[in-house]
């Protein structure tokens, strides 16, 4: 089977939305993606690394949050490709939806409301109310109700600023590989400890989603591992890309009426 062949394989099979999906494979496609990342994810890592370290004997809890902002945003303009930048912004999006979906669903009282529409309002925190929003949502479940609310689950046009002129056009793994390394720098090493650490939440996260559904295929996207430990040898930003991939995997799950159908069955 041909390369165009493999892909195609891929694209009839994934449990995505399709036009998401179309951006997945553009991305992943992509020459960076082929050359840039294999030779970025190890530089990288080795970088964050150092600055992980020497972070731990500075004193203090020395931030940078609007610095880290404003260079995530300036990056995502001119360095990554708007399919990439689209992808960044539509995940903050759907792990929102995913929140929400919990939180209505099993009377949690913890309603979030980041769902940033283009690149320039990732600024302003939203790296951090991101991360926070999982840890709080998840510690407020409660008990499942009995009519499953779906009205949540909307993503609505993404302004990835395809018009603005780019140096590069990075493919997402490539981006997040050298956006990891600001993150690392202005965060406190507590925060960044908490933000790495939230990646390992998808099991829980899954989890719940399977228990208010009564569909067990949730829980298969979990990733492999316990969620309670503290890792300092993650590979974040393939963590990252895996996580939002699984995101993408459990809305489009949601939205399909069988899913629901489950719920209902259950209750009676």
């Amino acid at each position: 089977m041909t390369a165009d062949g493999i892909w195609d394989e891929l694209a009839a099979r994934e449990p995505m939305d399709p036009a998401t999906l179309r951006l997945v494979i553009e991305d992943q496609r992509s020459a960076s993606r082929r050359w840039l990342y294999p030779l970025l994810r190890p530089i990288c890592g080795v970088l964050v690394a150092v600055v992980v370290v020497v972070r731990r004997f500075v004193p203090g809890r020395l931030t940078a949050h609007g610095l880290m902002d404003v260079l995530c945003v300036w990056f995502l303009r001119r360095w990554v490709s708007p399919a990439a930048g689209e992808l960044l912004v539509r995940h903050f999006i759907v792990e929102t939806n995913l929140l929400v979906f919990i939180a209505r669903n099993t009377g949690g009282p913890h309603e979030v409301t980041l769902r940033p529409r283009a690149l320039r309002e990732l600024g302003d925190r939203a790296v951090i109310e991101h991360d926070v929003n999982v840890y709080e949502v998840l510690k407020a479940v409660g008990e499942r109700r009995e009519a499953l609310d779906t009205s949540m689950l909307r993503v609505g046009p993404v302004d990835a600023e395809p018009g603005t002129r780019r140096i590069l056009r990075l493919d997402i793994q490539s981006a997040l590989c050298l956006m990891n390394i600001p993150f690392a720098v202005c965060l406190s090493a507590a925060e960044y400890r908490r933000a790495v650490h939230s990646l390992r939440l998808d099991t829980h996260l899954m989890a719940v989603l399977a228990d208010v559904t009564g569909d067990p295929v949730f829980r298969t996207w979990a990733p492999a591992g316990v969620a309670v430990r503290v890792d300092s040898r993650l590979d974040v930003p393939r963590a990252v890309y895996e996580h939002a991939v699984v995101c993408e995997y459990a809305h489009e799950r949601l939205r399909r009426p069988a899913t629901v159908r489950l719920v209902a069955g259950a209750a009676g």
